[in-house]
């Protein structure tokens, strides 16, 4: 993996944690303040799941494959 590859996927999986941690604050503001929209919540924590998915996935192609 070239050098530019690497550190576009750096500045990818530093934006998808931002975004999750964004995500992580509206599904709690929207629990706390009922009634809430229900649909709205899951579709929420739907996003975030997704991005987690994708975060682990770069991360694992970050990291290097190191066998023990």
């Amino acid at each position: 993996m070239d050098q530019p590859d690497f550190e576009q996927m750096r500045r990818k999986l530093a934006e998808l944690k931002s975004e999750h941690r964004d995500l992580d604050d509206v599904i709690a503001q929207l629990s706390d303040s009922p009634p809430f929209d229900q649909l709205q919540l899951q579709r929420l924590k739907k996003r975030k799941l997704s991005l987690k998915d994708q975060i682990l996935k770069l991360e694992d192609a970050l990291l290097p494959d190191i066998i023990a």
